[in-house]
């Protein structure tokens, strides 16, 4: 039996992401036509972008040594300069934003970009001291929980929760409870977030941005479904960044999942340390997203595309789902749905049901419909017994449209009989 270090424990032992994933991927390369996968954050398949992804293929194939340079070479570990250089363009003419290429950095995806900053930033110090990622409110990403190399990584807080009218909800930061202690290296918030598709209001943030500055550590957003691109919000926010703010974006939710492209905003010395860990890690990122989206993010065209082509088609994805709650759900069960202000799920939430969340999983997982139960969502809290984290679950609305009908259908079948379980 192998005798893994304690690092290795962290990461060799099962986690709610690899499950997931897991799921995923077996149901994407087993699963019958009978397979209701709405467990996994795969994003939809857009047919105007599949088309721009193959006329950029094919355009780096006809450019002489194009293709060489893409496949062949390593690119720098902080990214491709020319890559870089049009982000940065992008960003400061578009929006304002003070930033240059020492601003940036190339991540072998979203994921990886949280494994490094989490770590460089939180954990244990040479002093003795451990720093702490601050939540602000959870549920938060599942990516997240096990990312640190030691224990007790994360400081979370339990939201405020709106009850709007008989069937939707929302979370709010609750303000009067968030402490920023001496154990804080970072806050952290996703944006939308992850499960649950919430959208921290402009205030919310602006008062975060604050309390970060206040106390002198940074503001981590993740903006991986937000606005600029793929801009998968449908809330009226802004984006935001100053000299205080990391910001991570990603390829993978504007189409580009298999390339595995992430990409880091911060100031200088923050982002020369992610290229630094990059090069330890990884040697060199992918040079196919990067290749791939340059021209587009050089003119703008990726802007465009994202505002008239992704978030549609992701906003009607979204009032679908909404519309096969309403027709399947009896209005007498109590349930009740995050309101949709982003991102690519509907966050259900069965109050007092007598089950758990994880034995709904199973149960739908035996009809061959794959969610993901709630309770991997809401880390950082210790042992706190909060019953509301075992009486949700995450459902993806990006497959298609009989695929996610029938799902939602199922789980209304489940969820009814639940109830009555306890009558």
């Amino acid at each position: 039996m192998v005798d893994y270090s304690l690092f290795g424990k962290r990461l060799c032992g099962g986690s709610g992401i690899e499950e997931l994933m897991d799921d995923l991927g077996h149901a994407l390369a087993t699963g019958g036509p009978d397979t209701k996968m709405l467990g996994g954050g795969q994003p939809g398949s857009i047919p105007e972008m599949n088309a721009i992804w193959r006329e950029r293929l094919q355009e780096i194939l006809d450019e002489p040594g194009a293709m060489e340079k893409v496949l062949c070479n390593y690119d720098p570990p902080r990214g491709n300069p020319k890559f870089l250089s049009s982000v940065a363009q992008m960003f400061r003419e578009k929006f304002g934003w003070n930033i240059t290429e020492k601003n940036l950095a190339i991540t072998p995806g979203g994921q990886s970009a949280f494994f490094f900053i989490f770590n460089a930033l939180a954990g244990r110090f040479e002093d003795g001291r451990r720093k702490k990622i601050l939540l602000p409110l959870v549920p938060e990403y599942i990516g997240y929980a096990n990312q640190s190399v030691g224990a007790d990584f994360f400081k979370a807080y339990k939201p405020k929760i709106e009850k709007l009218g008989d069937h939707q909800f929302k979370y709010r930061v609750d303000f009067d409870a968030l402490e920023v202690t001496e154990e804080i290296s970072a806050i952290c918030v996703s944006r939308p977030t992850n499960p649950s598709g919430n959208v921290l209001t402009d205030n919310e943030m602006a008062k975060l941005a604050k309390l970060a500055k206040d106390n002198g550590v940074p503001l981590i957003i993740d903006n991986a479904y937000g606005a600029p691109f793929p801009n998968i919000f449908f809330a009226d926010a802004n984006p935001l960044f100053d000299d205080n703010t990391i910001l991570t974006l990603s390829l993978s939710k504007i189409g580009l999942p298999g390339t595995r492209t992430g990409i880091v905003i911060a100031p200088e010395e923050i982002a020369s340390a992610i290229a630094s860990m990059s090069a330890i890690v990884d040697l060199a990122n992918n040079n196919v997203g990067q290749a791939i989206m340059e021209p587009l993010v050089r003119s703008g065209k990726i802007l465009e595309l994202s505002n008239e082509v992704v978030r549609p088609f992701y906003l009607e994805k979204s009032k679908q789902a909404q519309g096969w709650v309403s027709e399947f759900f009896e209005d007498t069960l109590p349930y009740r749905y995050h309101v949709s202000e982003g991102a690519l799920f509907l966050w259900m939430w069965f109050e007092d049901m007598p089950i758990t969340a994880r034995e709904l999983y199973e149960r739908l997982k035996a009809r061959n419909v794959l969610v993901v139960p709630g309770n991997y969502f809401f880390f950082g809290l210790g042992d706190d017994e909060w019953r509301h984290r075992r009486e949700c679950i995450r459902v993806t609305y990006t497959m298609d449209e009989g695929t996610v009908r029938d799902g939602i259908r199922i789980i209304a079948e489940e969820v009814k009989k639940a109830y009555a379980e306890k009558d």
